[in-house]
């Protein structure tokens, strides 16, 4: 007896060991189980973590909450200005509604895979060869805004769209690498024409400062020469201003005596002005008087007066 309810036992613990077995699941962190019982899904989302369904009787459906990465394939299309392109894409979306990932949709995946293809394609129509270059930001935005609308009720969030690539024929690689440089070569002259302007005026400004003091072009001259005369390998030639000539011609001796220079003459005429004094102006004498007429013996001082003192003696 006792053996029968030994071997009962040990039964009974071998059953519910398969049992258990049969019927334990794990769902993972990242996933949520879903029972469905004889084809018909049970209320209630099943967590992470250890959980029992009833064996041949219910289905544990586990579903991914992970975000998911899923490369566009590269679509070939014809901008709006008339411009053929292939552009390729990725997306990224996760699951947040488990059970209308499962019932609403027959592979989620799938499905969102062809609807970033033909939204890929119908961006590309839509959009210029400029907007695809360079104005990303806004095409991935409205990418995204296309894809997210039929995906909300299949229960998938879209998480980020982005563009990766833009291929272009080679001849309009060459059209634009050519409208690239004739831009930069306009910016070019543009900045080496202000530029000039500048030097211009600062140089207008530097010429007059030194149309009051001309010893100031001479040291810039010399300047001029030292800073040219640093390259080894050129050709210096030196131009000599007319004043400077000048200025050595009035300092070269006569031909005839020896050296001397302006001071030197100056100072040599000075002391012979001083030893030869100037003549005095010439003084014009005034005419003698006339001779005194002869005096008369016995005549009184009147006889002396002449004509007018009185009748002159015979």
């Amino acid at each position: 007896m006792v053996q029968e309810l030994v071997a009962a036992g040990i039964g009974a613990a071998a059953g519910i060991a398969v049992y258990a077995g049969v019927a334990a699941r794990v769902v993972r962190q990242y996933e949520r189980g879903l029972v469905f019982r004889f084809g018909r899904l049970r209320e209630g989302i099943r967590g992470p973590g250890f959980t029992m369904i009833l064996p041949f009787v219910d289905r544990l459906h586990k579903v991914n909450m992970q975000i998911v990465t899923l490369p566009v394939p590269a679509q070939e299309g014809i901008t709006r200005d008339n411009v053929t392109v292939r552009v390729d894409a990725v997306v990224y979306f996760k699951v947040v509604d488990p059970a209308n990932a499962i019932i609403e949709v027959e592979d989620y995946r799938f499905a969102v895979s062809q609807m970033a293809q033909t939204s890929l394609r119908s961006i590309i129509g839509k959009s210029d060869l400029d907007d695809l270059l360079s104005n990303r930001e806004q095409l991935n935005q409205g990418l995204e805004l296309m894809i997210d609308s039929p995906a909300v009720g299949w229960g998938v969030q879209i998480d980020r769209v982005e563009i990766k690539d833009v291929s272009l024929p080679e001849t309009m690689k060459r059209s634009m690498a050519r409208q690239a440089e004739a831009d930069r070569e306009r910016r070019a002259r543009v900045i080496n024409a202000d530029a000039e302007l500048q030097a211009s005026r600062k140089l207008a400004e530097a010429a007059a400062v030194m149309s009051e003091q001309p010893a100031a072009l001479q040291l810039r001259l010399l300047q001029t020469v030292v800073a040219v005369a640093a390259e080894k390998n050129s050709t210096l030639v030196l131009p000599f201003p007319v004043e400077l000539l000048r200025f050595l011609e009035r300092a070269a001796p006569p031909p005839g005596g020896a050296e001397t220079t302006p001071q030197a003459q100056q100072a040599q005429q000075a002391p012979q002005a001083q030893q030869a004094p100037q003549a005095p102006p010439e003084v014009t004498a005034p005419p003698p008087p006339p001779p005194p007429l002869p005096r008369v013996a016995g005549d009184g001082p009147e006889a002396q007066d002449g004509p007018e003192g009185g009748p002159e003696a015979d």
